[in-house]
């Protein structure tokens, strides 16, 4: 029998539409409750208040509210403390009070998403490999730009010149590979070598951001043009990002390709890797996790090291299949599809933390072997024989297969914190090497000039105010940010004035403000405090995180049906769509 794939299952397509109607019709429940509480009969205002509140807020001002507030939350508690400060907080607010209401009135985009979903998914991106205000905000606005609904010279005077020069800096980014006619190995290297030379190094990280997005997003696409943006990927824009560092980035960047241009070899790679898992949790994490708790059971090491971090992660599938197809192996006999990495911090008060650096790495090898089976030539000692380079680290390969079960083998870094840091130093000049650029003292002044600049946007956007109302670096709750931003008399109150200048500063109607005062004032004393406001973060966090959950039932429950037969899944969609129906229309 056939399998036909049936038709996606809709879903709202507006967050902020639906978490404005079920934050609704919680505070309408809180309202009416204690207007009733406080009604008199003797006044009939009372009938005019509760009528009030019982009004549909349809308004666009309060929807895009819940949209400034849980869109601000979403990425700032992803980014680094360190770019925090009141100028760089109040930096990505203005460019969030720009965009979303111009990104809510632009059209879907070709892969279905809305132009504000794909821009925060940007951001969200950029904000988890702590990237700043500044490059955030450019690629916010970037969305804007492109679609001609606001212009550089605009962004420049209404948010700052450094957003609007990294804005240019993008554009001109992007039209750098349609720039080739060939795209044979000399070129890629050539392009490469072009984007480190000669562009903002930040914008170059932001161009890679939104290709990696693009990249996940190709199911709409036709299969050859799948294939072209594959290849370019895998060429230019996948080692581009392991030159500047970013090779968590890269990696995805090479999987995604790989599975386009070559699905038959990445589907037996897969499932290879996957037949080794049992249960929900990922083998890496069972292992890593597994060692972790030896290593700080074990009272020798124990007195040696003030800490140890283990982290873990698999071999990619397309660095798997290069090794495979370059040494002839088996996958069963590549022995770093699993990886771990110990970092130790010695212990600070010994005399000679070196050398106690180094007792400790092996006294963790020892615990390794007490846990699993070595592999005795596969063991590396770059401890006491370090490299040319001065890489220092203790390397082993271990069998983790039980009884029951053959596993893949694991390979295991043993390091301290001045041995990685030194480590990841020098793989700065050496991925900037493979990246494009052929001369390695060029690869090294390159990472002082990206190091340069890194330092250069901490310091344009660290804390300049004095003033204690102003500064947002001190508060220890992260939703006060957005309460201090809106709180601009800095009076611990916003006040009606002060919502409607929000929303007018949104493109909504000021009137708007009052709707969603009432809203949020359980008091009715015509101002909001730090905690109604925070209240309503809360919900707003909790709709959003409902939201993505329901995307995720949606995504598995795809993936189920496109098994199942196709008079299988018709009632399966109906009940789906029913119950979703019924979700919103009750909230």
């Amino acid at each position: 029998m056939s399998v036909i794939r049936p038709s996606p299952i809709p879903i709202p397509r507006c967050r902020s539409q639906i978490v404005y109607r079920r934050l609704h019709s919680i505070y309408l429940i809180q309202h009416h409750q204690q207007r009733r509480r406080r009604w008199n009969p003797r006044s009939g205002a009372n009938d005019a208040a509760i009528e009030s509140t019982t009004r549909s807020p349809e308004a666009a001002g309060g929807k895009m509210v819940v949209e400034l507030v849980g869109a601000f939350n979403e990425v700032t508690e992803r980014m680094n403390s360190v770019w925090l400060s009141t100028s760089s907080s109040r930096l990505l607010f203005k460019a969030l009070k720009l965009s979303i209401p111009i990104l809510q009135s632009l059209p879907l985009a070709s892969d279905g998403r809305s132009p504000l979903s794909k821009a925060l998914s940007l951001s969200i991106l950029l904000a988890d490999l702590q990237m700043d205000a500044e490059v955030i905000s450019a690629s916010i606005l970037s969305e804007v730009v492109e679609a001609n609904a606001i212009s550089i010279h605009e962004v420049r005077d209404q948010i700052g010149t450094g957003t609007a020069h990294l804005l240019h800096e993008i554009f001109r980014v992007k039209n750098i590979p349609f720039k080739v006619d060939v795209l044979d190995e000399e070129t890629a290297a050539s392009l490469r070598k072009f984007y480190l030379t000669y562009y903002d190094i930040r914008a170059v990280i932001m161009d890679l951001v939104s290709k990696l997005d693009e990249m996940r997003h190709l199911d709409h696409l036709p299969r050859y043009r799948q294939q072209i943006l594959s290849l370019q990927v895998l060429k230019i824009y996948s080692p581009l990002a392991h030159a500047v560092g970013a090779n968590q980035l890269s990696l995805e960047l090479e999987d995604i390709s790989f599975r386009y241009l070559f699905p038959c070899s990445y589907l037996y790679l897969d499932s290879w890797l996957t037949s080794h898992e049992n249960g929900s949790k990922p083998l890496i994490d069972v292992y890593r996790e597994q060692l972790r708790r030896s290593l700080k059971d074990d009272l020798v090491l124990a007195e040696m090291v003030e800490d140890v971090y283990v982290k873990g992660r698999y071999k990619s599938r397309y660095s798997m299949m290069k090794k495979l197809l370059r040494d002839g192996r088996k996958p069963e006999e590549v022995n770093d599809v699993l990886g771990l990495r110990v970092i130790l911090t010695p212990n600070s008060v010994a005399d000679d933390d070196v050398e106690v650096g180094e007792k400790a790495c092996y006294r963790t090898s020892e615990i390794i072997r007490s846990l699993w089976k070595e592999i005795p030539h596969r063991t590396k000692d770059y401890i006491a024989r370090p490299k040319e380079n001065g890489y220092r680290s203790l390397h082993m390969a271990v069998d983790v297969s039980d009884n029951d079960h053959t596993r893949p083998l694991m390979e295991i870094q043993i390091r301290t914190v001045d041995m990685d840091g030194s480590a990841n130093a020098g793989t700065a000049s050496h991925s900037l090497y493979k990246g494009g650029l052929t001369d390695p003292n060029e690869a090294k002044r390159l990472k002082a000039i990206m190091m340069a600049a890194a330092d250069l946007a901490a310091i344009r956007l660290k804390d300049l105010s004095s003033n204690k109302h102003q500064s947002l670096k001190t508060t220890t709750n992260q939703r006060d940010r957005v309460f201090c931003l809106l709180d601009k008399n800095g009076d611990g109150m916003i006040s009606i004035e002060e919502l409607m200048e929000v929303m007018e500063e949104l493109g909504a109607p000021g009137e708007d403000a009052e709707e969603m005062m009432q809203l949020l004032d359980s008091n009715s004393d015509g101002s909001l405090s730090s905690e109604e406001f925070d209240t309503f973060q809360k919900q707003v966090e909790f709709m959003r995180k409902w939201e993505d959950r329901d995307n995720e039932y949606k995504s598995l429950l795809d993936e189920k049906l496109n098994d199942l037969p196709h008079q299988d899944t018709t009632g399966l969609i109906q009940l789906y769509n029913k119950e979703l129906e019924d979700r919103l229309s009750s909230h």
